[in-house]
């Protein structure tokens, strides 16, 4: 079997290898590519959950075949491959991030195990404990106490409490007599872990390990040894971690954590210098170049700088099951690799999407880089244990106009602005002192355009020189046309329903006119249905009886049969009859 990639993709991938069947069952922070013999190979590290209870195993692969395996004694948060020492041959080492612990391999096998230093124990839940101890109290009281604790004390009780806690009656009594005479202790556990440059950005220099704990804290710790170099506090627990810079110069550790925001940490603070508010969860972080990419639980990707300005966001087809880099130094291309959970790995530059790959499975780890001597290797794990393999076309080209639609790109870039003149700043300072008049004088001048707007608006009406009406109530517009030199003249109305789909029946028009002056042949007509959009031509003729040479004005109204107030009125100056003035 092998994956199927979409058109949108152009044929940019090679299917190196497909097995169905590895028994694989990861996600992407536990995979990662180094070369772990020094022999300029790079080797699959994959930290494998197992049946999420049993079977945990740190696996290494090369090329298609299994190398290596250990087992682990918990489930893995997460792995990284990094270089401790300046020793040669330069080897990396594993660091497996499990439970409260690192375990670090060197030349597969185990070298180093790191504990994260002990939390503070509430001083109440000792003292009621040593009175357990000491026989004071019954197992009853003890759980009522404890109780209460939990309830009102800053500090958290310890894993052993809230077991007792959690514990029926019959069961209190020996657990009770198992561990009273333990001391309490109080272990946070690692939740994700990343590597930062310790003085140099060599791709062979030293790194730190950066790992975040469930007690909401981020800690760098010395990479020969492993003491806590720095230690940062969060406002939640942190999830996931993207690190640049070097600890000894400059850095930006950049969190996604359990309360929906990401928090960006700088070298000199011990607290977040951004945050960045989220409208749902981040499911993925990645960094690319200075911008950081996240992808929500909302089934969206979005950009921000690095100080949490948005800058775009992606609305996707579904949801994200993992995301990853795409760094290829040889071509100067960076993008993000994002997996969805309908068995697609979309590949996006900022916003713009330029290649799908369609796979058997569900993707759940993601990790792209020097694969064996192949410099673009795409491994993909799937659900179902499955491990992929593609290798990027040496001829693959990406454009951004692939299959993204919206704005064109040169929407995005800045404009050159010019510089700031002599007269602008004079202008800018004599708007500063003068502002109150100056908005004075505006309104003043608003004003009495309002008002000759106004007056103009009223002549019209008075004068009927724009014979036209429009219904507030019902959406109609109507204007007149009168025609002819007397002394008969055609006259003309015109009549459209100004609805969007809704038409409008039984209406008719009424004349009213001076008798002594005019006579008509119908002054009263039927309108015929007004359907939206048409424009609907009335015509009628009146008859100047007077000789007199004066004129008069007709008034229209425009309403429904059997009522008497009108939708729309219109008032037409009708012409001098010039054939009864020759008379």
């Amino acid at each position: 079997m092998t994956s199927v990639e979409s058109s949108a993709g152009g044929g940019k991938w090679l299917d190196a290898h497909y097995d169905p069947v590895a028994g694989l069952y990861t996600f992407s922070p536990c995979v990662d590519l180094a070369d772990l013999s020094g022999d300029g190979e790079s080797r699959l590290v994959v930290g494998d959950l197992g049946s999420g209870s049993t079977g945990m195993k740190l696996k290494v692969y090369r090329g298609t075949a299994l190398m290596s395996e250990s087992t682990l004694l918990d489930l893995p948060a997460g792995l990284v491959a990094f270089f401790m020492d300046l020793h040669e041959p330069r080897i990396p080492a594993v660091a497996v991030a499990s439970g409260p612990c690192i375990y670090v391999y060197k030349n597969l096998r185990p070298y180093f195990k790191f504990t994260l230093p002990g939390l503070e124990v509430n001083a109440l839940e000792q003292d009621v404990w040593q009175q357990a101890r000491e026989g004071q109290i019954d197992p009853l009281t003890l759980k009522e106490m404890l109780e209460g604790i939990r309830k009102k004390a800053d500090v958290p009780l310890s894993v052993r409490s809230l077991r007792f806690l959690s514990l029926e009656a019959e069961e209190a009594d020996d657990f009770v007599h198992l561990h009273k005479h333990q001391p309490i202790r109080r272990q946070t556990v690692i939740t994700c872990i990343g590597t930062l440059k310790k003085s140099t950005a060599d791709e062979d220099g030293v790194s730190c390990l950066v790992i975040g704990t469930e007690s909401n804290d981020v800690f760098v710790l010395d990479p020969e040894a492993f003491i806590v170099l720095s230690k940062m506090s969060l406002p939640a627990a942190p999830t996931m971690m993207d690190v640049t810079g070097q600890f000894d110069v400059e850095f930006r550790i950049t969190v996604g954590c359990r309360n929906g925001n990401i928090y960006i940490l700088r070298r000199e603070s011990d607290k977040p210098k951004y945050c960045i508010e989220l409208p749902s969860h981040p499911v993925g972080l990645v960094r690319v170049g200075k911008n950081v990419v996240v992808g929500c639980t909302d089934e969206s990707l979005q950009g921000f700088t690095q100080k949490g300005k948005k800058l775009w966001k992606a609305v996707l087809a579904a949801p994200i099951t993992t995301m990853a880099a795409m760094d290829l130094p040889t071509r100067g291309f960076q993008a993000v690799l994002v997996g969805l959970a309908n068995c697609e790995v979309h590949l996006y530059r900022d916003k713009n999407l330029l290649s799908t790959i369609r796979t058997p499975d569900v993707v759940t780890s993601v990790v792209f880089g020097r694969y064996g001597r192949e410099d673009g290797t795409l491994i993909m794990t799937t659900r179902g244990g499955g491990l992929m393999v593609k290798i990027l076309k040496r001829t693959a080209a990406f454009e951004d106009r692939d299959s993204a639609p919206g704005p064109p790109l040169a929407q995005s870039v800045r404009l050159n602005v010019p510089k700031k003149t002599k007269l602008y700043v004079d202008q800018t300072l004599r708007e500063r002192e003068n502002g109150l008049a100056m908005h004075r004088a505006f309104q003043m001048d608003l004003s009495r355009l309002r008002l000759a707007a106004a007056k103009a608006y009223v002549k019209a009406l008075e004068s009927s020189l724009t014979p036209m009406s429009s219904s507030l109530s019902e959406p109609l517009k109507m204007n007149a046309v009168v025609q002819g030199l007397g002394p008969s003249f055609k006259l003309t109305l015109n009549i459209q329903n100004t609805a969007a789909s809704r038409p409008v029946m039984n209406l008719a028009i009424s004349f009213l006119y001076d008798e002594g002056l005019y006579r008509m042949r119908s002054p009263y007509m039927r309108i015929p249905l007004l359907v939206p959009g048409l424009v609907y031509p009335v015509e009628t003729f009146v008859e100047c009886t007077s000789d007199k040479g004066i004129s008069d004005i007709i008034k229209v109204f425009v309403l429904y049969e059997g009522r008497s107030s009108p939708l729309l009125t219109a008032h037409i100056n009708m012409p001098v009859s010039e054939g009864l003035m020759l008379n």
